[in-house]
């Protein structure tokens, strides 16, 4: 099953796994499931959020990679030239961080609820860090 339910702040959303696209990045990421982190707003890349996963080590490369995630479209930097995080794009990102231009593996994609994702992220940038829930829809 590749359905999701996303609840980030007080939002909830549907989504989807890109299994075709990115079948080691889904499968990786449905073993944690369900997921609980914290959101916090992108400092290099635009409008986003992301979670910050530090030194993680997923055992990734890259499959199904952009610097250019549209919104509603999640991504998974497996690390390297930065730490490891998870990106979600609200409106124009251009992935980046202090050392330059980023590539991440886009995974999962928002289905419902897209209405709310600006919200989010001015909501995440004004009022700070919002809890963040991955888990498999029901």
């Amino acid at each position: 099953m590749d359905a999701l339910t996303i609840t980030a702040g007080p939002f909830t959303f549907g989504a989807r796994f890109e299994t075709a696209a990115a079948p080691k990045t889904c499968a990786k990421f449905r073993s944690l499931l369900p997921y609980e982190g914290q959101i916090v707003h992108v400092r290099w890349s635009g409008e986003g959020v992301w979670i910050p996963l530090g030194d993680t080590d997923f055992g990734l490369g890259y499959e199904n990679h952009t610097s250019h995630p549209a919104p509603g479209q999640f991504i998974l930097y497996p690390g390297g030239i930065s730490e490891t995080e998870i990106l979600l794009a609200y409106g124009g990102v251009q992935f980046s961080s202090k050392m330059g231009q980023l590539a991440g593996n886009h995974f999962i994609t928002i289905t419902d609820g897209l209405e709310n994702l600006a919200e989010l992220g001015k909501r995440t940038l004004w009022q700070g860090a919002q809890p963040i829930r991955f888990e498999l829809a029901r």
